[in-house]
This record gives structure tokens, sequence and C-alpha cells, in this order.
């Protein structure tokens, strides 16, 4: 076994292995055991994906849809995607500006490869999507910590990002609504922000996995500002807007050159994404728009519930999330309390006594903050909240 681990390329010990996966293969372990878990952990949710979507993969396997497309993604949904980003924030993207991937995580993984050289800086703001630090290490580059601040909502200014620019800067990059607080960056300081990075040739990456599901704003693209197109990077996704987690499609809007880079990297790793997913894809972005509305206002009445309840656990703290679909407490009251030294304690504590599957804070980068996905049923938010409730109580 020895012989085993020495073989293994050096450059996978700078990744590790995803949390929130992890987390989820833990919980579906026990549940195979038998036990009764609530699963707050993987950002995916409880609605179907839609009919008409689902009929739209019917047709491509009716009318045998099966055989490869080209490397990029087939034509038609390159246009749908850019016509539905100009449909819905006024942006002027062509074909040859877009690529498909097989999910969300690989456009920004492609392009991270195809711009970050080794030492490079990439600024990410924290709490981070778990993926961006892995991404970034993995290309050699060097990631670039930004604190947020939690009582004002985990919100991210431009006076913030500014000091961390430096000539090695390479690539900015943000997620708004934020995996996993919630936060959503003011339009006005992210307009700052596109200014100090393109006087600057620094690339933007606008992460817009959750752009739909906002509760107190419209839905803004950054890519939409006169002359963004130059050096903002749109990475977007179809899981979570469409319930479509399982298609693993993503898209890339970006300058045509970093396309091609993207594509000769893909050609060489996943090829083309599933063809009946693209059929579906296209249907979704499309057809009938009524899903995404129903599954918000959803989200809302579970967001309310959650935060609340969460508020109601003496000492724990939580930020309202004013998008996305997860709450990110602060728990640092039981922390140092019943042998618990930490959050990844706490999520293994909760887990292994209290049957309630979560991800530790330090996998998206703050040490006190447990992530809580409420992309699941009322009756297991209730169920599942009693069990951090009383183990919270009964531990600090």
């Amino acid at each position: 076994m020895q012989a085993v681990a020495n073989a293994i390329a050096e450059r996978i010990s700078l990744i590790s292995v995803s949390s929130t996966m992890k987390v989820a293969a833990e919980a579906e372990r026990l549940r195979a055991e038998g036990a009764d878990i609530v699963d707050f952990g993987a950002g995916e949710p409880d609605f179907p994906t839609p009919a008409n979507i689902k009929q739209a993969a019917v047709r491509a396997l009716d009318e045998n849809f099966t055989k490869y497309t080209a490397v990029s993604g087939t034509a038609e949904l390159k246009r749908a995607v850019c016509e539905y980003h100009a449909r819905h924030f006024g942006t002027a993207y062509q074909p040859a500006e877009c690529l498909i991937t097989v999910g969300g995580k690989h456009i920004i993984f492609n392009a991270t490869q195809a711009l970050v050289n080794p030492g490079d800086e990439v600024v990410i703001p924290v709490p981070y999507w778990v993926t961006y630090k892995d991404v970034v290490n993995y290309a050699g580059g060097r990631c670039v910590f930004v604190d947020t601040d939690e009582d004002q909502g985990f919100t991210l200014t431009a006076s913030m990002i500014e000091p961390h620019l430096t000539s090695r800067t390479k690539l900015v990059l943000l997620n708004s609504p934020c995996n996993p607080s919630g936060a959503v960056l003011d339009r006005a300081e992210f307009e700052k922000i596109l200014k100090l990075t393109s006087e600057r040739g620094i690339y933007l990456m606008t992460d817009e996995c959750y752009c739909f599901f906002l509760y107190d704003s419209e839905p803004f693209s950054i890519a939409s500002l006169p002359g963004a197109k130059e050096t903002v990077l749109v990475a977007g996704s179809l899981s979570k807007t469409y319930a479509m987690t399982g298609w693993r499609i993503g898209f890339g809007l970006m300058p045509a050159p970093i396309i091609a880079a993207m594509t000769k990297l893909q050609s060489h790793s996943t090829s083309n994404p599933t063809s009946i997913a693209q059929k579906a894809a296209a249907e979704a972005l499309r057809g009938p728009q009524e899903s995404v509305k129903i599954m918000l206002a959803e989200y809302r009445r579970r967001r309310d519930f959650v935060v609340a309840r969460l508020r109601a656990i003496p000492g724990v703290t939580c930020a309202e999330p004013r998008g996305a679909f997860y709450a990110y407490p602060n728990v640092g009251v039981v922390l140092g309390k019943s042998g618990i030294q930490n959050t990844q304690q706490l999520a293994e504590r909760l887990l292994a006594d209290a049957g309630v599957a979560l991800v530790p804070g330090e996998a998206f980068g703050t040490s006190r903050h447990v992530r809580i996905s409420y992309a699941t049923s009322m009756e297991e938010l209730v169920r599942g909240l009693d069990r951090i409730h009383q183990f919270i109580v009964k531990h600090s």
C-alpha cells in the first residue's frame, strides 16, 4: 500500500476531498445501515425536474439523439444560453463566447486551469464555496482570502477587495448569492469591484449558480455593464435553477480566446456533456419558467422558518440569507465544550449522536459556523432543527 501511496502524483495532494460530497457519502452510508438521518448537507433542490424538461429528454431518446456532440456543446444549446442571458440580463454574447460543461463546477475548473499560472493570485471572499480554493491550488495559483463581516451579513465591498489586489492578481472570484452564507453582493459594490479589476486588467469571475434565488432584489449580472465582456467571466449552471443537479449541465460566457482554450482542455477530459441532457437544458432555458418562481417562494418560506428556529437556540446567531438556500449559523457557543473543539468535530458528533448531517464551517474558510441546506421539506427541517437545538443545549 505504501508503494501505491508513493505513486500518487504530487498535484493530487494540493486538493482535498469535497467536504459537501464527503458529508453526503457518510450520511448515505449510515442511512443504508438503517440510521434515521436528517440531511442538511447537500445543496440539492428537493423539487423534481420540471415535466417539460424531462419530456425533452424523452424526445431526444426517441429521436436517437445519443451520439457525440461538439466538444463545446451543441449549437442549439449555446444559442439558447446566449439568448437566455440576453433576455434576463441584457447581455450580447455569441455562441463562440459560450462553452457547455458537465455542471457548473466544471466551468470554474476549466476557466481556472486555462487562466491561472503557478504563482498567480486569485482573490476569494470568505466564506467561500469549497471548490474555489482547491481548483486554484490545483492550478498552482495562490489563494488570497478576503474576510467579510458576519455582523453585516457577510456582505462584501470594493474597499475590502482593493488592498488585496497586486501585480500578481490574475482573477477575483465572486459568488452572489453566496454559498454558504446566502449573502448578496450589492449592485453598486459589484460595479465598483468591476471598475477596480478592469482598470488593472484583472479578470472577474461571477459564479451565477444561484442568481435567480434572491429574496429582496432582482436578478443581476455584472456582465451586463458596458465593456464588461472583456474581463468578466460568467460561470452558470442549470442544476439549482431548474432542479437539474443530476443532469450535469453548466455553461460559461467569456471572451472567445478563453472559451477556445477551455474547449481544448475539455476535449482531453470529458469531451462533450451528455447529448440527452443538452436537449433537456435547451428546453429548460427556452420553456416555461414558472417552476423557478414556485421554488423561490418555497425557499423564502423555509428561510424564514430556519433562521427564526436557529435564533431560538441559546447562544446561536444567524445572519439572514438574502439568497440561495443555505443558512450559516454561528455555533461558537458549543465549541470547547464536551470535547467539541471545532465545527468538524461538531458535524461528526451531530451526525453520530443526533442523526443530522450538515457541513462544517472549516470547509468554507470560517471556524465557528456550520452550513445548513434548507432545500428539503418542512417536515425534515422541523425534525432536524429540533435535534440540533437539543444537542446544542445539552452540550453548551
